[in-house]
């Protein structure tokens, strides 16, 4: 999915530059031979890297990051577009304590119009296997005791249960041509 979002978007991807789904869309992204950019942390998933040198980025496209919150912020002007002719997205893939950071304050940023206030920048949660099922009955159980308002997670971002949903989304939402089959995904 990572070489198709790169191609339909054609720009830059960033990505947090570590490994598993990090890397995937790393990879993706240089196999579509789209410009690819990382913001790297030292420590990641409770272990420091044995250095702070990616494996195969040039060091240039990339930053090593001592603080979770300078990649998010770095993250964050990444997606911002200055221009209608730019074409961004924020996609959150499966993930653990970290990704629900980056996710939440992109929600956060989005509602308070920091992010797309001027030129909106689509939000896609990948809801792959029902992983955030869980979370999102969460935030329904928010609007029922009125902690958040009725509808208003929703209206923020798109849930994709798979990739021929988040593509196709993402051909609409930038009216691009879309001419992939549901079962190539």
């Amino acid at each position: 999915m990572f070489e198709q979002i790169a191609s339909l978007l054609d720009s830059t991807t960033w990505s947090g530059a570590g490994p598993g789904l990090m890397d995937a869309v790393t990879k993706g992204a240089m196999e579509a031979g789209k410009p690819v950019g990382g913001f790297k942390i030292g420590k990641e998933a409770s272990q420091w890297t044995a250095t702070n040198i990616h494996p195969y980025l040039p060091s240039d496209s990339y930053l090593t990051c001592r603080f979770f919150s300078a990649r998010k912020h770095g993250l964050v002007d990444a997606v911002v577009r200055s221009c209608r002719c730019e074409r961004t997205a924020v996609v959150a893939l499966p993930g653990g304590i970290g990704t629900l950071d980056e996710v939440f304050e992109i929600l956060a940023l989005i509602q308070l119009e920091r992010i797309g206030s001027e030129l909106p920048v689509p939000f896609l949660l990948m809801n792959y296997d029902s992983f955030y099922s869980k979370l999102l009955e969460f935030l329904d159980d928010c609007e029922v005791l009125g902690t958040v308002s009725r509808g208003e997670v929703a209206s923020l971002w798109r849930v994709c249960a798979d990739n021929y949903e988040a593509l196709a989304y993402l051909a609409d939402f930038y009216d691009r041509p879309f001419s992939y089959a549901k079962e190539d995904m």
